[in-house]
């Protein structure tokens, strides 16, 4: 039986799903409950759906639309599969295809421009980006719509009211960067759709939501570092990291040292930095 893991919950859902059935498991019929782009991320699978076949090997997508049945077969894999699953609200449906033309695609075989966004997404869900998992998610849904109906967005081109609500978000942002904040309640904070919101933010202040937001919270640690006694599961703790090994990780990759090596050098201990400058010539 597959096993699902919860990663996120709100107008874009995220779910980590790992089928364990194989050759000797009988298929059955099973329905989509909503809108939702599939990354297969191991294994292979086949599904039936709209009356044709699909074989979905690592980087493919399974396409779900509401009421659509589908049956998953596991003829030559023994291994089982494992996929990244996003689940996508119909208003954001709507903004990303009016007229939900490719979402009975049912299968989509592995292409460049999806597979790359789909490995983004998995490192994302592993902690390893700096970017939100709906950010990602929102992008690939929005690739795969351009991929199959041929109609390519053009770049954001921010309004002066866009640009406005931008700034007054970012600044929202780093008064609240310690709360628990998603794309949806920051969008939502702006009186925007997370689609729109996510496109109008990037396009003026050039990084999205979440990396302003980890961008607020590791500039208040690498203060309270430099300044602060508390220990570093507390300061992590206080800008708004709710697990210390993506704090150490996040801080590590931004500042070239661990926490405790920084706070060493913002009082006087060179060599840390000397390393680091030493490494980059």
């Amino acid at each position: 039986m597959p096993r699902t893991t919860l990663l996120l919950k709100g107008p874009i859902s995220v779910l980590a799903y790992h089928c364990d059935a194989g050759p000797a498991d009988r298929p059955f019929a099973e329905q989509h409950a909503g809108f939702s782009v599939s990354y297969v991320r191991r294994g292979s699978f086949g599904c039936e759906a709209h009356g044709r076949r699909h074989e979905l090997v690592p980087g493919s997508l399974l396409i779900g639309r509401p009421g659509d049945e589908y049956t998953c077969t596991h003829d030559h894999h023994l291994c089982g599969d494992e996929c990244l699953a996003f689940f996508l609200a119909p208003e954001t449906i709507d903004e990303l295809d009016g007229r939900r033309g490719v979402w009975q695609t049912g299968g989509v075989p592995p292409l460049a421009s999806l597979t790359v966004l789909g490995e983004l997404a998995q490192r994302c869900a592993d902690g390893r980006a700096d970017l939100g998992l709906d950010e990602v998610g929102l992008a690939l849904a929005s690739r795969f719509v351009r991929e199959l109906s041929g109609r390519d967005r053009p770049p954001a081109r921010p309004t002066p009211v866009d640009r406005r609500r931008a700034v007054r978000s970012a600044l929202w942002i780093e008064a609240h960067a310690a709360e628990p904040l998603d794309l949806h309640a920051m969008a939502a904070e702006c009186g925007l759709s997370p689609y729109h919101y996510l496109r109008a933010f990037a396009a003026v202040l050039g990084v999205t939501p979440h990396q302003y937001l980890l961008h607020c919270r590791l500039r208040q640690a690498a203060r309270l570092l430099a300044d602060d006694e508390r220990p570093v599961t507390d300061v992590a703790l206080d800008v708004g990291f709710a697990d210390l090994s993506n704090f150490v990780r996040s801080f590590g990759r931004a500042a070239g040292t661990s926490p405790r090596g920084f706070r060493r050098a913002a009082r006087g201990d060179r060599k840390i930095f000397q390393e680091r400058l030493a490494a980059l010539s």
